[in-house]
């Protein structure tokens, strides 16, 4: 057995992934391939919280899939693989439903920003969802997971369901730690750089990731900045402007301070010249790979067949051993 320490991420298939999603998830995603046992997942289970067309979800699952594999993700190095195509996920999470309190689902602040907007339409599994989050976690011993600012607090539910059922029946899971990207942890809105750049709203605030380079240098060249003429990274005083500069910062491998440094002094322009450019250069050889996987979807899904098959193995010892802990009869 590998002593690599496992790592576990997923996208959920709920629309067409955005430049954020990119450079906040995907992209990160390769550095972990050589260093730890990586597991990649589309999670469509996920997505259907919300009501989904059932062809658009296949389709979306697909191309998360391809976006994850445009992104330089090796399926020789790496587990990829659909949600839905290991049960043992929806298996561990009735489980973990019962060690996770309704008072510690309902502090959950996106259940409470759903509900509130969606009070009559508010499903169970809105509710419940981030115990499947912690059951896709625990499911694989995950030491390491990547997570954004929105996603602690599911982690911390995680860990505390995990601490719950260890004391309880022994050293059953590994206990997960969070890490954040070193850059465009959350690329925000162009034209709203108060909240994130979401697939869902779109807009003319938000880089798709099939959008051409011409569109996504429109975008940029409009985004919104300040009216104070100094190139900084001051996230506070000037969302806008760091939000280019994290963008930037992320297509080229740099650093937002390395990157406020070397436009110390210029004019807005010339930051939005270069980011348009750099994001040209990122979009232009990942919708190349993209599409040379959807346009062989019988490679595409090979690839996540065989992916679910090593899911299903790596994660059958950790549901047996909780059948065990508590008494299910084998």
């Amino acid at each position: 057995m590998s002593d690599k320490k496992v790592v576990l991420s997923g996208v959920k298939p709920s629309g067409q992934p955005t430049l954020g999603n990119y450079l906040g998830a995907f992209k990160p995603f390769g550095a972990f391939q050589n260093e730890h046992n990586v597991f990649f997942m589309v999670a469509d289970q996920h997505a259907i919280t919300v009501r989904q067309n059932p062809k658009d979800l296949a389709e979306n699952s697909l191309a998360i899939a391809a976006w994850y594999l445009a992104s330089r993700l090796d399926p020789a190095r790496c587990t990829l693989f659909i949600q839905s195509q290991v049960p043992a996920h929806a298996q561990l999470s009735w489980v973990l439903n019962t060690y996770t309190q309704v008072g510690e689902l309902e502090r959950m602040t996106q259940y409470k920003d759903k509900g509130r907007t969606n009070k009559d339409s508010a499903n169970a599994g809105l509710f419940t969802y981030p115990v499947l989050m912690a059951a896709d976690i625990l499911l694989y011993q995950a030491a390491v997971v990547p997570v954004g600012d929105d996603q602690i607090q599911h982690l911390e539910l995680t860990r505390d369901i995990a601490t719950r059922f260890n004391n309880l029946y022994g050293p059953v899971f590994t206990v997960p730690k969070g890490i954040k990207p070193p850059a465009a942890e959350r690329v925000k809105d162009l034209q709203n750089p108060e909240k994130k750049m979401s697939k869902s709203e779109g807009g003319s605030g938000t880089i798709m990731l099939l959008d051409t380079p011409a569109e996504a240098a429109k975008k940029i060249k409009r985004a919104v900045t300040d009216s104070l003429g100094v190139i900084k990274y001051d996230v506070k005083a000037q969302p806008g402007l760091a939000n280019l500069i994290e963008i930037l910062a992320a297509c080229t491998g740099s650093t937002p301070k390395k990157v406020a440094e070397e436009f110390a002094g210029k004019q807005y322009g010339a930051l939005k010249e270069a980011t348009a450019n750099a994001v040209a250069e990122t979009l232009e050889p990942l919708q190349k790979a993209y599409n040379g996987y959807m346009n062989d979807k019988a490679e595409l899904l090979n690839i996540l067949h065989k992916g679910a098959e090593r899911a299903r193995q790596a994660a059958a010892p950790t549901l047996a051993k909780v059948y065990a802990g508590i008494g299910f009869v084998a």
